[in-house]
Protein backbone atom coordinates (compact mmCIF):
# COMPACT_ATOMS: atom_id res chain seq x y z
CA UNK A 1 0.00 0.00 0.00
CA UNK A 2 1.53 3.41 -1.17
CA UNK A 3 1.70 6.23 1.80
CA UNK A 4 -1.23 8.06 0.48
CA UNK A 5 -3.57 5.36 0.00
CA UNK A 6 -2.62 4.78 4.07
CA UNK A 7 -3.04 7.84 4.93
CA UNK A 8 -6.66 8.04 2.92
CA UNK A 9 -7.05 4.79 4.72
CA UNK A 10 -6.84 5.82 8.29
CA UNK A 11 -8.30 9.38 8.04
CA UNK A 12 -11.36 7.36 6.47
CA UNK A 13 -11.56 5.48 9.95
CA UNK A 14 -12.99 8.75 11.32
CA UNK A 15 -16.21 9.11 9.53
CA UNK A 16 -16.51 5.49 9.68
CA UNK A 17 -16.42 6.07 13.50
CA UNK A 18 -18.60 8.48 13.34
CA UNK A 19 -21.16 6.28 11.58
CA UNK A 20 -21.70 4.50 15.14
CA UNK A 21 -22.60 7.55 16.78
CA UNK A 22 -26.33 7.31 16.03
CA UNK A 23 -26.53 3.09 17.03
CA UNK A 24 -24.49 4.03 20.18
CA UNK A 25 -26.56 7.05 21.27
CA UNK A 26 -30.01 5.33 20.54
CA UNK A 27 -29.02 1.49 22.12
CA UNK A 28 -26.37 2.95 24.88
CA UNK A 29 -27.42 6.94 26.07
CA UNK A 30 -30.06 8.87 27.97
CA UNK A 31 -32.90 9.94 25.40
CA UNK A 32 -33.25 13.69 24.60
CA UNK A 33 -29.53 14.72 26.05
CA UNK A 34 -28.33 15.65 22.61
CA UNK A 35 -26.18 18.55 24.00
CA UNK A 36 -25.24 16.64 27.40
CA UNK A 37 -23.69 13.80 24.96
CA UNK A 38 -22.02 16.24 22.79
CA UNK A 39 -20.25 17.83 26.11
CA UNK A 40 -19.34 14.35 26.86
CA UNK A 41 -17.75 13.24 23.45
CA UNK A 42 -15.56 16.53 23.40
CA UNK A 43 -14.67 17.36 26.67
CA UNK A 44 -13.18 14.44 28.40
CA UNK A 45 -11.77 13.46 25.32
CA UNK A 46 -10.00 16.73 25.20
CA UNK A 47 -8.88 16.75 28.33
CA UNK A 48 -7.40 13.36 28.16
CA UNK A 49 -5.10 14.32 25.10
CA UNK A 50 -4.01 17.27 27.23
CA UNK A 51 -3.17 15.32 30.00
CA UNK A 52 -1.50 12.75 27.87
CA UNK A 53 0.62 15.67 25.55
CA UNK A 54 1.45 17.28 28.67
CA UNK A 55 1.37 20.48 25.74
CA UNK A 56 -0.62 24.23 25.84
CA UNK A 57 -1.00 26.76 23.42
CA UNK A 58 1.40 29.50 23.20
CA UNK A 59 0.71 33.07 22.00
CA UNK A 60 -1.61 32.90 18.69
CA UNK A 61 -2.28 29.84 19.30
CA UNK A 62 -4.46 30.68 22.27
CA UNK A 63 -7.12 31.90 19.70
CA UNK A 64 -6.63 29.87 16.70
CA UNK A 65 -7.38 27.00 18.97
CA UNK A 66 -10.38 28.56 20.17
CA UNK A 67 -11.38 29.68 16.54
CA UNK A 68 -10.59 25.75 15.45
CA UNK A 69 -12.46 24.23 18.63
CA UNK A 70 -15.54 26.37 18.02
CA UNK A 71 -15.88 25.61 14.24
CA UNK A 72 -15.37 21.93 13.99
CA UNK A 73 -16.94 21.00 18.02
CA UNK A 74 -18.38 23.95 19.41
CA UNK A 75 -20.56 25.25 17.33
CA UNK A 76 -20.97 22.52 15.05
CA UNK A 77 -22.66 19.87 17.64
CA UNK A 78 -24.93 22.35 18.89
CA UNK A 79 -26.00 23.36 15.25
CA UNK A 80 -26.33 19.26 14.09
CA UNK A 81 -28.23 18.45 16.99
CA UNK A 82 -30.63 21.26 16.08
CA UNK A 83 -31.37 19.70 12.55
CA UNK A 84 -31.79 16.13 13.69
CA UNK A 85 -34.43 17.16 16.22
CA UNK A 86 -35.82 19.64 13.64
CA UNK A 87 -35.77 17.27 10.47
CA UNK A 88 -36.22 13.86 9.69
CA UNK A 89 -32.51 11.83 10.17
CA UNK A 90 -32.47 11.42 6.23
CA UNK A 91 -33.10 15.19 5.34
CA UNK A 92 -30.69 16.11 8.14
CA UNK A 93 -28.01 13.82 6.32
CA UNK A 94 -28.49 15.04 2.88
CA UNK A 95 -28.45 18.61 4.11
CA UNK A 96 -25.13 17.88 6.11
CA UNK A 97 -23.27 15.95 2.61
CA UNK A 98 -23.13 19.34 1.28
CA UNK A 99 -20.11 19.84 3.04
CA UNK A 100 -17.93 18.90 0.47
CA UNK A 101 -19.14 22.17 -1.75
CA UNK A 102 -18.52 24.41 0.82
CA UNK A 103 -15.44 23.06 1.21
CA UNK A 104 -14.27 23.18 -2.25
CA UNK A 105 -15.35 26.87 -2.19
CA UNK A 106 -13.89 28.18 0.83
CA UNK A 107 -10.71 26.26 0.03
CA UNK A 108 -10.09 27.81 -3.50
CA UNK A 109 -10.73 31.26 -1.02
CA UNK A 110 -8.83 30.72 1.71
CA UNK A 111 -5.68 27.71 0.46
CA UNK A 112 -5.82 28.54 -3.33
CA UNK A 113 -7.26 25.31 -4.19
CA UNK A 114 -8.47 25.49 -7.54
CA UNK A 115 -12.23 23.95 -7.73
CA UNK A 116 -12.20 21.47 -10.82
CA UNK A 117 -15.34 20.40 -12.63
CA UNK A 118 -14.41 17.31 -11.28
CA UNK A 119 -14.12 17.71 -7.85
CA UNK A 120 -17.54 19.42 -7.91
CA UNK A 121 -18.60 16.37 -9.88
CA UNK A 122 -17.83 14.26 -7.32
CA UNK A 123 -19.09 16.13 -4.19
CA UNK A 124 -22.32 16.44 -5.98
CA UNK A 125 -22.69 12.86 -6.78
CA UNK A 126 -21.69 11.72 -3.55
CA UNK A 127 -24.38 14.00 -1.92
CA UNK A 128 -26.71 12.28 -4.14
CA UNK A 129 -25.75 8.96 -3.60
CA UNK A 130 -26.34 9.66 0.50
CA UNK A 131 -29.84 11.33 -0.87
CA UNK A 132 -30.70 7.62 -2.01
CA UNK A 133 -29.39 6.19 1.29
CA UNK A 134 -31.21 7.98 3.78
CA UNK A 135 -34.31 10.28 2.11
CA UNK A 136 -37.76 8.66 2.50
CA UNK A 137 -40.43 9.69 0.63
CA UNK A 138 -42.86 12.53 1.65
CA UNK A 139 -39.62 13.52 4.11
CA UNK A 140 -40.83 16.92 5.83
CA UNK A 141 -38.99 20.42 5.43
CA UNK A 142 -37.96 22.61 8.37
CA UNK A 143 -36.55 25.96 7.47
CA UNK A 144 -35.10 26.38 10.79
CA UNK A 145 -34.20 22.94 10.80
CA UNK A 146 -32.12 23.29 6.78
CA UNK A 147 -30.94 26.03 8.18
CA UNK A 148 -29.58 24.70 11.31
CA UNK A 149 -27.85 21.81 9.13
CA UNK A 150 -26.32 24.27 6.49
CA UNK A 151 -24.85 26.02 9.30
CA UNK A 152 -23.59 22.74 11.21
CA UNK A 153 -21.94 21.91 7.72
CA UNK A 154 -20.93 25.30 6.56
CA UNK A 155 -18.71 25.41 10.41
CA UNK A 156 -17.37 21.96 10.22
CA UNK A 157 -16.11 22.83 6.57
CA UNK A 158 -14.58 26.09 7.59
CA UNK A 159 -12.78 24.33 10.69
CA UNK A 160 -11.23 21.84 8.09
CA UNK A 161 -9.96 24.62 5.91
CA UNK A 162 -8.64 26.74 8.33
CA UNK A 163 -7.11 23.73 10.23
CA UNK A 164 -5.44 23.10 6.78
CA UNK A 165 -4.11 26.67 6.27
CA UNK A 166 -2.87 27.21 9.75
CA UNK A 167 -1.23 23.92 10.10
CA UNK A 168 0.16 23.63 13.66
CA UNK A 169 3.08 25.34 15.58
CA UNK A 170 6.63 23.69 15.45
CA UNK A 171 6.95 20.96 17.95
CA UNK A 172 3.84 20.10 18.16
CA UNK A 173 2.32 16.77 17.33
CA UNK A 174 -1.49 16.47 15.86
CA UNK A 175 -2.35 14.85 18.88
CA UNK A 176 -1.91 17.70 20.78
CA UNK A 177 -3.57 20.09 18.21
CA UNK A 178 -6.39 17.91 19.02
CA UNK A 179 -6.72 18.11 22.30
CA UNK A 180 -6.68 21.87 22.19
CA UNK A 181 -9.67 21.92 19.75
CA UNK A 182 -11.73 19.18 21.58
CA UNK A 183 -11.23 21.14 24.78
CA UNK A 184 -11.59 24.51 23.37
CA UNK A 185 -14.88 22.93 21.83
CA UNK A 186 -16.07 21.23 24.76
CA UNK A 187 -16.00 24.45 26.92
CA UNK A 188 -18.20 25.77 24.12
CA UNK A 189 -20.68 23.24 24.50
CA UNK A 190 -20.64 23.04 28.17
CA UNK A 191 -23.08 26.39 28.73
CA UNK A 192 -25.30 25.53 26.27
CA UNK A 193 -26.05 22.12 27.15
CA UNK A 194 -26.44 22.79 30.90
CA UNK A 195 -28.91 26.08 30.02
CA UNK A 196 -30.99 24.17 27.15
CA UNK A 197 -31.24 20.69 29.54
CA UNK A 198 -30.44 21.44 32.90
CA UNK A 199 -28.50 19.61 35.50
CA UNK A 200 -26.80 16.30 33.95
CA UNK A 201 -28.76 12.83 34.22
CA UNK A 202 -27.67 9.89 36.18
CA UNK A 203 -26.00 7.54 34.36
CA UNK A 204 -25.73 3.66 34.45
CA UNK A 205 -23.48 1.06 33.79
CA UNK A 206 -24.26 1.12 30.35
CA UNK A 207 -24.88 4.98 30.07
CA UNK A 208 -21.34 5.37 31.07
CA UNK A 209 -19.78 2.54 28.51
CA UNK A 210 -21.52 4.46 25.34
CA UNK A 211 -20.34 7.99 26.79
CA UNK A 212 -16.74 6.50 27.60
CA UNK A 213 -17.17 4.76 23.23
CA UNK A 214 -18.03 8.74 22.03
CA UNK A 215 -15.54 10.18 24.16
CA UNK A 216 -12.45 7.40 23.42
CA UNK A 217 -12.73 5.78 19.81
CA UNK A 218 -16.03 8.25 18.12
CA UNK A 219 -14.05 11.49 19.48
CA UNK A 220 -10.37 11.14 20.64
CA UNK A 221 -8.75 8.68 18.35
CA UNK A 222 -11.25 9.85 15.30
CA UNK A 223 -10.63 13.75 15.59
CA UNK A 224 -6.54 12.84 16.00
CA UNK A 225 -6.90 10.85 12.74
CA UNK A 226 -9.26 13.41 11.04
CA UNK A 227 -7.02 16.51 11.98
CA UNK A 228 -3.63 13.88 10.97
CA UNK A 229 -5.36 13.58 7.67
CA UNK A 230 -6.19 17.78 6.93
CA UNK A 231 -2.54 18.03 7.64
CA UNK A 232 -1.82 15.40 4.76
CA UNK A 233 -4.24 15.05 1.96
CA UNK A 234 -6.24 18.30 0.16
CA UNK A 235 -9.07 19.67 2.26
CA UNK A 236 -11.57 18.61 -0.91
CA UNK A 237 -10.27 14.52 -1.04
CA UNK A 238 -10.62 15.17 3.22
CA UNK A 239 -14.20 16.18 3.27
CA UNK A 240 -14.94 13.92 0.27
CA UNK A 241 -14.67 10.64 3.01
CA UNK A 242 -17.84 12.22 4.71
CA UNK A 243 -20.53 10.39 3.20
CA UNK A 244 -18.85 7.00 4.66
CA UNK A 245 -20.21 8.34 7.59
CA UNK A 246 -24.00 8.04 6.86
CA UNK A 247 -23.25 4.59 4.75
CA UNK A 248 -22.02 3.07 7.92
CA UNK A 249 -24.85 4.43 9.93
CA UNK A 250 -27.34 2.57 7.18
CA UNK A 251 -25.28 -0.79 7.00
CA UNK A 252 -25.02 -0.84 11.08
CA UNK A 253 -28.99 0.09 10.96
CA UNK A 254 -29.47 -3.27 8.75
CA UNK A 255 -26.70 -5.12 10.56
CA UNK A 256 -27.67 -4.40 14.40
CA UNK A 257 -31.15 -2.98 14.59
CA UNK A 258 -33.20 -4.59 11.93
CA UNK A 259 -33.69 -1.60 9.83
CA UNK A 260 -34.19 -2.39 5.76
CA UNK A 261 -32.56 -1.83 2.99
CA UNK A 262 -33.81 -2.24 -0.31
CA UNK A 263 -32.23 -1.63 -3.79
CA UNK A 264 -32.14 2.13 -4.69
CA UNK A 265 -30.49 2.18 -0.74
CA UNK A 266 -28.04 -0.12 -1.91
CA UNK A 267 -27.51 1.86 -5.07
CA UNK A 268 -27.39 4.73 -3.33
CA UNK A 269 -24.34 3.24 -1.01
CA UNK A 270 -22.72 2.10 -4.21
CA UNK A 271 -22.80 5.59 -5.72
CA UNK A 272 -21.80 7.34 -2.63
CA UNK A 273 -18.77 4.71 -2.11
CA UNK A 274 -17.78 5.22 -5.49
CA UNK A 275 -17.27 9.02 -5.82
CA UNK A 276 -15.86 8.71 -2.41
CA UNK A 277 -13.24 6.38 -3.81
CA UNK A 278 -12.83 8.58 -7.14
CA UNK A 279 -12.34 11.59 -4.74
CA UNK A 280 -9.06 10.36 -3.92
CA UNK A 281 -7.89 9.49 -6.90
CA UNK A 282 -5.40 12.22 -8.06
CA UNK A 283 -5.69 13.48 -11.98
CA UNK A 284 -3.22 12.56 -14.62
CA UNK A 285 -0.52 15.12 -14.70
CA UNK A 286 0.55 15.79 -18.64
CA UNK A 287 3.41 14.23 -18.88
CA UNK A 288 6.38 17.37 -19.50
CA UNK A 289 8.07 17.29 -22.98
CA UNK A 290 11.68 16.03 -23.31
CA UNK A 291 14.33 17.79 -22.72
CA UNK A 292 16.86 18.45 -25.43
CA UNK A 293 20.29 16.34 -25.16
CA UNK A 294 22.99 18.92 -24.32
CA UNK A 295 25.85 19.26 -26.65
CA UNK A 296 28.82 16.79 -26.53
CA UNK A 297 31.98 18.54 -24.87
CA UNK A 298 33.09 18.78 -21.27
CA UNK A 299 30.09 18.46 -18.52
CA UNK A 300 28.52 21.76 -17.47
CA UNK A 301 28.45 23.03 -13.83
CA UNK A 302 25.64 22.36 -12.25
CA UNK A 303 23.96 25.38 -11.05
CA UNK A 304 23.10 25.12 -7.09
CA UNK A 305 19.62 25.89 -6.13
CA UNK A 306 18.90 28.96 -3.64
CA UNK A 307 17.24 28.11 -0.41
CA UNK A 308 14.36 29.05 -1.28
CA UNK A 309 14.24 27.22 -4.58
CA UNK A 310 15.55 24.24 -3.01
CA UNK A 311 12.53 24.49 -0.25
CA UNK A 312 10.03 24.60 -2.51
CA UNK A 313 11.49 21.67 -4.62
CA UNK A 314 11.31 19.92 -1.18
CA UNK A 315 7.97 20.76 -0.41
CA UNK A 316 6.36 19.97 -4.01
CA UNK A 317 8.06 15.84 -3.50
CA UNK A 318 6.55 15.86 -0.13
CA UNK A 319 3.13 17.02 -1.41
CA UNK A 320 3.08 15.00 -4.21
CA UNK A 321 3.41 11.60 -1.74
CA UNK A 322 1.61 12.79 0.91
CA UNK A 323 -1.36 15.09 -0.30
CA UNK A 324 -4.17 13.93 -2.11
CA UNK A 325 -9.84 18.37 4.15
CA UNK A 326 -15.30 17.80 7.56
Amino acid sequence: MSRKAAVVALTALAPISWGSTYFVTTEFLPADRPLFTGLMRALPAGLLLLALTRKLPRGAWWWKSAVLGALNIGAFFPLLFLAAYRLPGGVAAVVGSVGPLFVVGLAALLLGEKPTTRTLLTAVTAAFGVSLVVLKAGAAFDLIGVGAGLLSSLSMSAGVVLTKRWGRPEGVGSLALTGWQLTAGGLVVLPVAFLAEGAPPALTGTNLAGYAYLALGNTAISYFLWFRGIERLSASSVTLLGPLSPITAAVIGWAALGQALGPVQVLGMLIAFGATLFGQLAPAKPQAPAEPQAPAGPAATPVPFSSAEKNRQELSMDLEVSAVRR
